[in-house]
C-alpha cells in the first residue's frame, strides 16, 4: 500500500528558510575583517540584493547587526560596489561570559560579538587541592565584578565554564581534574552562586575551549590556522586537536589530553597516577623546578636565563623541548597535523623550544621529510579558556539568529 506523505505547511516551510537565511547573513558579516554591505551581503550570498537588504535590516532591528558611520571606518574598509552604502558590522550590544579555573588562577571575560573583550578580570593563584566550594566562590567575586562594569544596554546571551580535565559537558559534571584534585564534581549549584539567574553557562575542557581562541580571530571569523595540534600551557598542560577549524573531542569529549601522555613510563609518578607523563617535564612548575627557580617565577624570567646562558635555565628548556617532541611526534604522526600551536607559558618559551623541537620532530615524525611539522606560538591574554567559552556561547546565537530576534 502506498503510504503518502503528510504535506509541509507553507508558511513552516517560510519559516525555516527566513531563520537559515538570517543565519548565512549574520556569519557573512561576521567573517568579514572588514564592514560589509548589504550588496556584498548579496554576492557573498547569492541572494537577491531585496531578500539580503530585507534580512539585513532585521538583524540590525534586533542589535544582531549595527550601521556604522562611514566617516568612522578606514576608507579602504569600505565596500566598493555600487553607490556609497551604509557599511555593517556584527552587534555590540550582545556578549557572552566566559569563565575558568584552572590549577593556578580564577577568570572572568565578556565578549561582544564583534569579538572585543568588554570586560575581564584574572586572578592567580594557587588552587591544587582546595575546597571547590571556596574557589567556586572566588570565582563568585571576580564574576560578579565584571559584571558590574557592563554596559546597561548589553545583552549576555549565554557563558562558558572552562575547567582542566575530563568533563562530561551533557551531564554538567568535571570527572577529575588532577591538577586540582577534584573528581566526580557536580557543578551546577556551585555556578548557580557565581552567575545571573536564567544565564546558561556550559561546561568544557580548557584546552578545546582555548584551541577556539586560535582557530577563530572572532565570533564566525577563521583565524590563520586551521589545522592544527593546540597546547594549553598552565600548572599542568592541556591539548587538543583542531581540524578545518573544529576541536576533535572524540566520541565521550575527553579527546587531546597531550599533557598526560607518558614520554618515560620509568618517569616521576603523576597525579592522574600514571608514571613519566609530560606535564612533569615540560609543565609551567616542571620547568621552573628543573631550572632551581621558585614556582610563582614567570616564564618570562626563564626565558631571559636561558637567553643569557644560564646552565640550569638551558637543561630545563633542553629537557622540556625533548620531552614535547616525544609526545608531539606521536600524536602528528597519528593524526596527521602541520601545525603545533603552543599557548600559554610555553608561548612565551616559543623561541628557546621550537629549534630543539622541531629537530626532534624532524627525526620523529615519517612524513616529516615531506612536511616539516611547524611550531608557533601564539601569545593572548591568560585564561584563554574563558575566551574560547565566551566565543563558543556567541557561536550559538549565529547558529540561530532568529531566536535571539524573537
Amino acid at each position: 500500500m502506498t503510504q503518502r506523505l503528510a504535506a509541509v505547511p507553507s508558511g513552516a516551510r517560510q519559516s525555516t528558510l527566513r531563520t537559515t537565511n538570517l543565519g548565512l547573513v549574520l556569519r557573512t558579516v561576521c567573517a568579514s575583517p572588514t564592514p560589509t554591505s548589504r550588496s556584498e551581503i548579496a554576492a557573498a550570498t547569492g541572494m537577491t540584493r531585496a531578500t539580503a537588504a530585507r534580512l539585513a535590516d532585521e538583524l540590525v532591528a534586533g542589535g544582531l547587526l549595527d550601521e556604522v558611520d562611514r566617516d568612522a571606518v578606514e576608507p579602504d574598509a569600505l565596500p566598493r560596489r555600487g553607490r556609497p552604502a551604509t557599511p555593517l558590522l556584527p552587534g555590540a550590544r550582545f556578549a557572552a561570559l566566559g569563565l575558568q579555573v584552572d590549577a593556578g588562577l580564577v577568570a572572568a571575560r565578556v565578549l561582544d560579538l564583534r569579538g572585543r573583550t568588554v570586560a575581564e578580570r584574572v586572578e592567580q593563584g594557587d588552587f591544587r587541592g582546595s575546597d571547590p566550594a571556596v574557589t567556586f566562590a572566588r570565582l563568585g567575586e571576580v564574576t560578579a565584578d565584571v559584571l558590574a562594569g557592563l554596559p546597561a544596554d548589553l545583552r549576555l546571551v549565554g557563558g562558558g565554564l572552562a575547567l582542566p580535565g575530563l568533563v562530561d559537558e551533557g551531564a554538567g559534571v568535571l570527572l577529575r581534574a588532577p591538577n586540582l584534585g577534584w573528581s566526580d564534581l557536580p557543578t551546577a549549584d556551585l555556578l548557580a552562586r557565581c552567575v545571573p539567574a536564567g544565564l546558561d553557562v556550559a561546561l568544557g575542557n580548557e584546552a578545546d575551549l582555548a584551541a577556539r581562541t586560535v582557530a577563530a580571530e572572532a565570533p564566525g571569523r577563521a583565524g590563520p590556522h586551521r589545522d592544527f595540534l593546540y597546547l594549553s600551557g598552565q600548572i599542568g598542560i592541556g591539548g587538543a586537536v583542531v581540524l578545518d577549524g573544529r576541536v576533535v573531542t572524540g566520541s565521550s569529549g575527553w579527546a587531546g589530553e597531550v599533557g598526560h601522555v607518558c614520554v618515560d613510563p620509568d618517569g616521576p609518578p603523576c597525579t592522574c597516577g600514571s608514571t613519566g607523563c609530560l606535564e612533569l617535564y615540560a609543565g609551567r612548575h616542571a620547568l621552573l623546578r628543573a631550572a632551581g627557580l621558585p614556582l610563582d617565577v614567570a616564564p618570562g624570567q626563564l626565558a631571559e636565563l636561558a637567553r643569557s646562558g644560564d646552565p640550569a635555565a638551558t637543561g630545563a628548556v633542553e629537557s622540556g623541548a625533548w620531552a614535547l617532541a616525544v609526545a608531539l611526534a606521536g600524536v602528528v604522526n597519528v593524526v596527521g597535523i602541520p601545525t603545533v600551536a603552543l599557548g600559554g607559558h610555553l608561548a612565551e618559551l616559543a623561541e628557546l623550544l621550537r629549534p630543539a623541537l622541531e629537530g626532534h620532530l624532524a627525526s620523529r615524525v615519517l612524513s616529516a621529510r615531506w612536511r616539516r611539522p611547524r611550531i608557533v606560538g601564539v601569545q593572548g591574554p591568560p585564561a584563554a579558556g574563558a575566551g574560547g567559552a565566551a566565543l563558543r556561547a556567541l557561536d550559538v546565537v549565529l547558529a540561530d539568529p532568529a531566536r535571539r530576534l524573537a
